[in-house]
C-alpha cells in the first residue's frame, strides 16, 4: 500500500468538492453512501489538521486518495 503526505488544506478542498458531486448524485445505493463516510472522514481529518500547529499536513493512502479523485 503507498502512502503520500500532502497539504491538509488542499486535500480538505479536494474532498469538499468531491463531497459536492457526490451529494448530485440521485441514485443512493449502500455502495454511494460508503463512499460519501468515507470522504467526510477525509475532510473533517484534512479540516483539522489544516487548522493545527502540527505541520498542516496529512497522509492518505493511494486508495484514499484514489477515492477523492474520482469524484471531483
Amino acid at each position: 500500500m503507498s502512502y503520500a503526505l500532502l497539504d491538509a488544506a488542499r486535500v480538505a478542498r479536494a474532498a469538499k468538492t468531491s463531497l459536492g458531486v457526490l451529494q448530485s448524485v440521485t441514485e443512493k445505493t449502500e455502495a454511494h453512501q460508503r463512499k460519501v463516510i468515507m470522504i467526510e472522514r477525509i475532510e473533517a481529518l484534512a479540516q483539522a489538521a489544516s487548522e493545527s500547529d502540527a505541520g498542516k499536513a496529512v497522509t492518505l493512502t493511494s486508495e484514499e486518495f484514489w477515492l477523492i479523485s474520482q469524484n471531483w
